[in-house]
């Protein structure tokens, strides 16, 4: 029995862990994510979960069915996982939604919900049932934690790189399967015990016809073609289609190359022109997005070398296992040295100089692509370049009508540049290009130079010819620019501090939902005295509700809530932070959120272990928020400082997370011996706190005020209900 149960609490943290992953990545696709969307699917996720901890968690403690509610919602989780995923790549053919349209945020929010519910509710419910079913709290908690740090590494490098994920839904059903199999002779109702030999059947028909669902769902997904490979790797999904002699590569569901017949006017600008501003390019350097044209136009040029940082692997694998003669004449070329890592992660840790520095990628909308356009990211390129070497990026425009958000985010970079560069030089059109030289003004240069030499390099273009040079390069499009930017912001793009995300959230989200990017406006003024203000107000309000209706033992549920908040913003904080000083290191990340992990199973260990000789859990439970609104405030600066020793913060802040919720069922427990409706309320409130950080940091806190002072936010709701739990402690312990 004692190993049984380790196994089944081991095997629930293990599948949630892998649904979430898979069911994120799948959404994602469809909806072209960012970190708005991001965002949304998992709040989506913790809600439905919240749901479910909460609602069977009200019920369980009254039946004596327990292990056979448990086992049925197991078969439910596991039955409404494929459904789900197939319905994630063809709601919007279902629905008539044509392909390559965007969703604005109420679409996006209303499918995904509905698409994870089942899952997520059934997750959740499952963490409720199995603490009332074993009669422990902090077991089933730690337990579960293992399960999800063995699930998570298992998926992230074992599952993805070499499973699509129907592939990996089977491998977690055969599991629960099982689990459910060796439960069989404890089951009391003839009709689960039906539920498991359906499970059974069903298990079986979807593995015979696993890889034509696969097929038939992608094909739903993906109608601009015919759907030739689908592959997964660490860091995104990867689609090649083809149509005609046409084949078309997504990255996540968003095409980013198109070959053989490319973008001709993007990759003949984008590839010449930065190379003819400068007199004799050389080496150059190209930050992601190069193939498919653009180093084919490069390779033009009389350069010696050509550095191509690419960080997923898996696009230059696919680019040769389905090649056109543009692609296969670029990816042979001897010039060129393909380097798959993180592009900052090359540039802080090469010694090699540059005449041109192109970014390829120009749509910052993430706090991980953010990273590439900062003052700086910009201020370690500068190294990289030779003194009268030349950085190229480019940005959304446009030569009619300058929206603010596009006013805001061309201007956000043009400041963050010139605190870097002398010389700064920009080509207006439906996208800017942007130029930097660090010490020689290069860009006096005007279109008859840049048309000479054209001619002396021999360059065959079929857009750039002599007119539309001198019509791109004309100065009056230069004085409309700076003329519509009148207006704009002052602030610069920081790694720390990455406001850019929040104005290309706005401008994407406009897009669709333009009430969304109204709503994005009103928080843009959003600072530290008005959320203290918030909180204060919060804190009094919920004081007058605990006090009025006699509920003074809701102060804990409320610092389990703050808690849950403190863990998920402390580790998004300190991934974020992590990549922002070492680079995108995907592997290493993996293993600073198993430390987080491990930190939350061993802190619930410890507890759990110790528990019954706490004589006052109510005490030790304050001393822990104390120590936890300390450290939130450390956090803060030694991060600001540079370069902390993540593994010990991770681990930390796990160790924390985790110590806390054992001793809250204490609390609850003294004075109330319903486990599973304890373990519900408790575990809602941490989820629900978890998924405000979770919205609030990649959309609002992080962007817009950075990560000292989003720290300071953490700081501030650890007082919150710090406060409450002395003012309420005697009411507290005497109930």
């Amino acid at each position: 029995m004692g190993y049984l149960f380790i196994g089944t609490i081991l095997t629930l943290g293990l599948s949630g862990i892998v649904a979430q992953i898979i069911l994120l990545r799948e959404l994602l696709v469809s909806f072209y994510g960012n970190e708005l969307s991001w965002g949304i699917i998992l709040a989506n996720w913790l809600i439905s979960e919240a749901i479910g901890v909460f609602l069977i968690g009200r019920y369980i403690d009254r039946t004596r069915f327990k292990l056979d509610l448990f086992i049925f919602l197991k078969v439910i989780f596991c039955i409404s996982l494929p459904i789900s995923i197939y319905l994630s790549r063809t709601f919007k053919t279902g629905l008539g939604i044509p392909f390559g349209e965007g969703l604005g945020l109420v679409q996006i929010f209303s499918f995904s919900f509905l698409i994870i519910l089942p899952v997520s509710f059934a997750h959740g419910a499952l963490f409720s049932i199995g603490c009332s079913l074993f009669k422990s709290i902090g077991k089933v908690y730690a337990l579960e934690t293992i399960g999800t740090v063995i699930g998570g590494i298992i998926t992230t490098y074992i599952f993805l790189p070499y499973l699509d994920s129907l592939k990996i839904c089977f491998l977690v059903l055969i599991l629960n399967l099982f689990i459910s199999i060796l439960w069989f002779k404890n089951i009391q109702i003839i009709l689960i015990r039906m539920t498991i030999l359906f499970l059974a059947g069903f298990s079986l028909i979807f593995g015979l016809f696993l890889n034509r669902i696969h097929l038939f769902s992608l094909g739903q997904q993906f109608a601009i073609g015919k759907v030739l490979a689908y592959r997964n790797s660490v860091y995104g999904n990867l689609v090649v289609t083809q149509k005609e002699a046409q084949y078309t590569f997504f990255y996540n569901g968003t095409p980013i190359v198109t070959t053989p017949c490319p973008d001709i006017t993007f990759v003949e600008e984008f590839g010449n022109l930065p190379l003819l501003f400068h007199p004799h390019p050389s080496r150059i350097l190209i930050i992601s997005a190069a193939t498919g044209g653009l180093l084919n136009e490069i390779f033009k040029h009389p350069v010696i070398k050509v550095d191509y940082a690419e960080l997923d692997p898996l696009i230059i694998k696919m680019l040769k296992e389905y090649s056109t003669a543009l692609t296969e004449a670029e990816l042979k070329e001897s010039r060129l040295r393909i380097i798959n890592t993180d592009g900052r992660y090359f540039a802080s840790h090469t010694q090699d100089k540059y005449d041109v520095i192109l970014i390829g990628l120009s749509k910052p909308q993430d706090l991980s692509t953010n990273r590439l356009f900062t003052r700086e990211f910009f201020l370690l390129l500068k190294q990289r370049l030779n003194k009268d070497g030349i950085l190229s990026l480019w940005l959304p425009g446009s030569l009619t009508y300058l929206s603010q958000d596009l006013k805001d985010i061309n201007v956000c970079i043009l400041n963050s540049l010139k605190n870097v560069y002398k010389y700064i030089r920009i080509i207006p059109g439906d996208y800017n290009i942007l130029l930097a030289c660090p010490e020689t003004d290069l860009f006096k240069t005007d279109s008859f130079l840049i048309k000479e030499r054209l001619k002396e390099r021999n360059i065959s273009t079929k857009i750039l010819i002599p007119d539309y040079i001198d019509y791109r390069l004309d100065l009056r499009w230069l004085d409309w620019f700076k003329d519509s930017i009148k207006g704009a912001t002052k602030k610069i793009n920081q790694d720390l501090k990455p406001f850019l995300v929040f104005k290309m959230l706005g401008f994407y989200s406009r897009q669709f939902s333009p009430w969304v990017g109204h709503f994005l406006d009103y928080f843009q003024g959003l600072d530290f005295i008005k959320i203290m203000i918030f909180i204060l107000l919060f804190t009094f309000l919920f004081y007058l509700l605990f006090k009025i209706k006699r509920l003074e033992r809701l102060s804990v549920v409320y610092s389990i809530a703050t808690t849950g908040f403190f863990g998920m913003l402390a580790n998004l904080i300190l991934i974020f932070s992590f990549q922002v000083f070492y680079g995108y290191v995907y592997q290493k990340i993996g293993i600073l959120i198993s430390f987080f992990m491990t930190g939350i199973a061993l802190g619930s260990i410890i507890i759990n272990h110790y528990l019954e000789r706490i004589k006052q859990p109510l005490r030790l439970f304050i001393y822990l928020e104390s120590i936890i609104t300390i450290f939130s405030y450390l956090l803060a600066l030694v991060i600001i400082k540079g370069k902390p020793h993540f593994l010990t913060l991770f681990f930390i802040s796990g160790f924390l997370l985790g110590s806390e919720f054992p001793l809250a069922g204490k609390i609850y427990l003294e004075k109330d011996n319903k486990t599973g409706h304890t373990s519900g309320l408790l575990y809602c409130a941490d989820l629900l706190g978890s998924c405000l950080a979770g919205i609030g940091s990649a959309i609002l806190f992080l962007p817009i005020l950075g990560v000292f002072t989003t720290c300071g936010v953490i700081v501030l709701f650890k007082i919150s209900s710090l406060i409450l739990l002395f003012v309420f402690k005697r009411a507290i312990a005497l109930k």
